[in-house]
């Protein structure tokens, strides 16, 4: 027998964080265990984009185990926090440079987005890679991002969005009638809304 799960009895939830963007910002902070060689061991901080917890913690130590050589097991991990952005609604540029791993090998690469948040543009950055990259998650690995101003911009498709005169054409536009009783499913006339 084919066991279903009905979808009815799920409510989503459109304006929660987690579905706009699936990406949260991490700041974790870890160290090795102290031994009687070494009683104060350094601490090493990283900020790490990921969906949840479980997922920042295991990023942090493949990082520090590939960089600093310490291995989850010889470490323990002090704090984990969730970074929120002061100002949602302000459409920003961010500057991305990252490393990814693809079929041919290994190359790093500067990127720019346009987008509110800082996890809404490692979104569009992963979109991006795996769109023009074909990139798997796992491969791509964040080095810094950097909220740029206008003049810093270098790509022109980041550019052209920039200017007090900026406007976007509405050319296909639905009319939607005031009131009730002059909506109707049929017309006489195919309506025209290309403009």
């Amino acid at each position: 027998a084919i066991r279903t799960k009905s979808l009815l009895s799920h409510t989503v939830n459109m304006d929660s964080q987690e579905n706009r963007c699936p990406f949260q910002e991490y700041q974790i902070i870890g160290r090795k265990y102290p031994t009687p060689s070494e009683p104060n061991p350094k601490i090493y901080r990283m900020r790490i984009f990921a969906p949840n917890e479980v997922v920042a913690k295991s990023r942090f130590w493949y990082f520090v185990r590939k960089l600093k050589r310490v291995k989850k097991w010889k470490g323990e991990i002090l704090d984990i926090s969730l970074i929120e952005e002061e100002d949602k609604g302000t459409a920003k540029n961010y500057g991305i440079w990252l490393r990814f791993e693809s079929r041919a090998g290994i190359y790093n690469m500067y990127k720019e987005f346009r987008d509110v948040t800082r996890c809404g543009a490692v979104h569009c950055c992963y979109s991006n890679m795996a769109s023009l990259h074909c990139a798997r998650g796992r491969h791509i690995q964040i080095i810094k991002i950097v909220e740029l101003k206008d003049e810093d911009c270098k790509r022109p498709y980041i550019q052209q969005l920039h200017g007090p005169d900026l406007k976007f054409p509405m050319p296909h536009r639905r009319v939607r009638f005031a009131e009730k009783r002059y909506r109707t499913p049929f017309l006489r006339k195919r309506m025209n809304t290309w403009q």
